[in-house]
């Protein structure tokens, strides 16, 4: 990997709160794995569990730079492959990603706020978390109205905990964590200071709760570390 693609961005100071810029997006692949755990082995592990379904369009709400679509585009074959996000910086890499594989993915810049999903699968892997508590039950019922029976919405979150000595606790392993992956203390700090009020996590019941209120009635966690999980839920 060239140096210019390692995340070094919290080595500096840091005078605003952060946001998916071109700075951001020139090293969220290294950003991603390095401070999401089993970050890689999620995104394989939703291409597993969606291999045998008949789906006949996806859609990666807050794709980024296409890692989870691109690994789709190995494993599920005649499925119409579609990348939301509103940063133009992240879709201009994941382009160029999708080009030098040979990947037939369309990527659309817009605000899922505003997006008219129209899929039998849609994903938010770690997406939901950015957006303001107040809009993501409106979210999650549009996308909910948007499925077909049997329709698939997969969920990827960071996590809080109720009981605070194991939430703390949490924190801890996943400070370490980011420590083990070459992150400074320093580091950690900046960008948890620089997230304050802009990833809002919800605790493990919460999520389960919003899913099945908007309609979904079959939810299951599917995966989870420390403080990371991931949901599936399907429209029955």
């Amino acid at each position: 990997m060239k140096k210019n693609n390692i995340d070094v961005i919290f080595q500096k100071e840091i005078n605003q709160k952060f946001s998916f810029n071109s700075e951001v997006a020139a090293v969220f692949d290294d950003m991603a794995t390095r401070s999401i755990p089993y970050y890689r082995d999620n995104i394989h592990l939703i291409s597993q569990i969606l291999k045998s379904k008949k789906i006949n369009s996806l859609c990666d709400m807050g794709c980024s730079t296409g890692n989870l679509l691109l690994e789709l585009s190995q494993n599920l074959s005649d499925v119409r492959l579609s990348g939301i996000d509103n940063s133009s910086s992240m879709l201009d890499i994941a382009k160029a990603k999708a080009k030098a594989y040979g990947a037939n993915i369309n990527f659309i810049q817009a605000d899922i706020l505003d997006f008219d999903f129209n899929f039998d699968v849609v994903i938010s892997n770690y997406t939901l978390q950015f957006i303001r508590p107040i809009n993501r039950e409106n979210l999650l019922l549009k996308i909910y109205n948007s499925l077909p029976k049997n329709g698939i919405f997969i969920l990827s979150e960071k996590l809080i905990s109720n009981n605070k000595w194991l939430d703390k606790e949490l924190i801890d392993i996943y400070h370490n964590f980011k420590k083990e992956q070459g992150y400074s203390n320093t580091e950690i700090s900046k960008k948890r200071e620089a997230l304050e009020n802009i990833l809002i996590p919800y605790t493990q019941e919460e999520n389960i709760a919003l899913l099945k209120k908007v309609g979904f009635g079959s939810v299951e966690m599917i995966f989870r570390f420390a403080n990371f999980a991931t949901f599936i839920a399907i429209k029955e």
